[in-house]
């Protein structure tokens, strides 16, 4: 049996050696992940776009997470990166403190957002660290006001 790991660097070895002591492997592609409560990630795991190789992400770097379809890209100021896992579950591994989601598609770090601007339609438009824009939707229009106290 293999099992993801989705704890903090300072339970990763201990828990990795217990599941080893009994028959369990660690890996990364795993499908079975297990994650500590209250706990978040502080790295992803995502492949590179041009040489297919799996890195490890620290969750700093992220600029934000946008969903087309089944494909999940990771952006980062120098790069964009892609993960295999559903959009809600990266969500569920972040610190909600660090990062928010704006709308069904797009995951954003807070610390990223460079500038807000409103619209007359309930929107805003973010621009974000490495300049791209992206749209915060009406069904999380309130919830981003509250998380930035507009």
């Amino acid at each position: 049996m293999k099992i993801k790991l989705n704890v903090n660097d300072d339970d990763y070895k201990k828990i990795e050696k217990e599941l080893h002591e009994h028959g369990i492997e660690t890996d990364d592609t795993a499908e079975l992940v297990l994650s500590k409560v209250n706990g978040f990630a502080e790295k992803l795991i995502v492949k590179s776009k041009t040489t297919n190789e799996r890195i490890i992400l620290p969750c700093d770097n992220i600029v934000f997470i946008e969903s087309y379809g089944h494909m999940i890209d990771v952006h980062t100021k120098d790069n964009v990166y892609t993960a295999n896992e559903r959009l809600y579950k990266i969500f569920e591994q972040l610190d909600k403190a660090k990062f928010l989601r704006i709308s069904n598609s797009v995951i954003v770090s807070k610390n990223q957002i460079k500038k807000i601007t409103p619209t007359l339609s309930m929107k805003f438009i973010l621009t974000l660290s490495d300049s791209a824009r992206v749209d915060v939707t009406r069904s999380y229009y309130y919830s981003f006001k509250e998380a930035f106290s507009i």
